[in-house]
């Protein structure tokens, strides 16, 4: 397994979500490579503390509401995307 497939299946192997044939060269990998080791670590580190809260800060998610419905005002005002030649 090299670095570019680690890259596209390590979410899945962290959630427990890839079969032994996956498995087995990830969790090499993973030990002989600093970098995607680090990586993994770092995912996993994340993963724990989301974890951890049982509710999601107020502040947070006040401003993550906003800058969704930003989006939405910003789509409502933008002309659909018209194909070369129409």
């Amino acid at each position: 397994m090299n670095c570019t497939q680690v890259t596209t299946t390590l979410q899945a192997y962290l959630d427990g979500q890839t079969d032994e044939v996956t498995t087995r060269p990830m969790a090499a990998h993973l030990q002989d490579c600093h970098h995607c080791g680090l990586e993994a670590d770092t995912y996993r580190k994340i993963k724990d503390a989301l974890a951890c809260r049982a509710q999601p800060d107020t502040g947070a998610a006040d401003r993550l509401r906003g800058f969704a419905k930003g989006l939405l005002r910003r789509a409502d005002r933008t002309p659909p995307h018209q194909a070369p030649g129409d």
